[in-house]
């Protein structure tokens, strides 16, 4: 008798979007509206995450919220308009991101889960980023892109399998060749993450759970992303976003029924 075949799992069907920071390096803007529901292209920055995942057949996705989180309620419901249904995760304090990903804990349910900023313009392959997530029976896989300014961004260093040897400089000795990149934002976690979290609420995943982790030798990976990518954090970067939608230089596929 032939050996059963393993079937592969099929993508996620939950999600966690970022929304709860306080937008400070967008202000003016952000006193009065959230960073979340800042326009470009005539939509809300939160619904190009949003659609992304829908489109990658993600059901469920969890927002966090904090500042002016009432205003991102209201505006985005029960997600029905972005062909996903939506819960909320209220945090008073703000709890980083590895507090607000641990807050969301029972939401996952025990299932791996993809986490992106909502503060983040890509188009990833996420089909892909998930065959390369299960094949690597990783942790955590990292969508991480080449860039210049990766220092500044925070230093991610991957050997040629694309494991993740370095991050943030630690540790500092690595006996193999290293490529340098940069975390784009957008990231595949499975469950047995949550074994490694700190007790404490407020930690960032970064820097209190990934750094410990890749400094132990975890299976941590890297997918290598290739495309566009904007970081939506300040205004002259909301502004070239806003220009780039206009331009069609970022007219991603997920976008083209809506």
């Amino acid at each position: 008798m032939s050996a059963a075949v393993t079937s592969p799992m099929p993508f996620p069907k939950k999600a966690m979007v970022l929304a709860a920071g306080l937008g400070t390096r967008l202000r003016p803007l952000t006193e009065t509206i959230p960073k979340p529901l800042l326009e470009i292209g005539g939509r809300p920055m939160i619904e190009y995450p949003l659609r992304m995942l829908a489109a990658a057949g993600v059901e469920e996705i969890v927002v966090n919220l904090h500042h002016l989180g009432d205003a991102i309620r209201a505006a985005l419901g029960d997600g029905t308009r972005f062909d996903v249904r939506i819960r909320y995760s209220p945090e008073d304090p703000i709890l980083d991101t590895g507090g607000g990903i641990a807050l969301a804990r029972p939401f996952f349910d025990g299932e791996p889960f993809v986490v992106v900023n909502c503060d983040t313009l890509l188009d990833v392959d996420l089909e892909a980023l998930w065959r390369t997530h299960q094949a690597n029976a990783a942790l955590a896989t990292l969508v991480v892109r080449a860039d210049p300014l990766a220092d500044r961004y925070g230093p991610l260093d991957l050997d040629a399998s694309g494991r993740l040897r370095r991050m943030l400089g630690k540790p500092a000795d690595v006996d193999v060749p290293l490529e340098r990149f940069m975390f784009a934002g957008l990231h595949v976690i499975s469950p047995e993450i949550f074994a490694h979290m700190p007790t404490t609420s407020v930690f960032s995943i970064t820097r209190d759970v990934y750094v410990p982790l890749v400094e132990r030798g975890a299976a941590l990976h890297g997918f290598h992303y290739e495309g566009y990518w904007r970081d939506l954090g300040t205004i002259d970067a909301l502004s070239r976003a806003r220009d780039d939608v206009a331009l069609k230089r970022f007219a991603p596929a997920y976008l083209q029924r809506y």
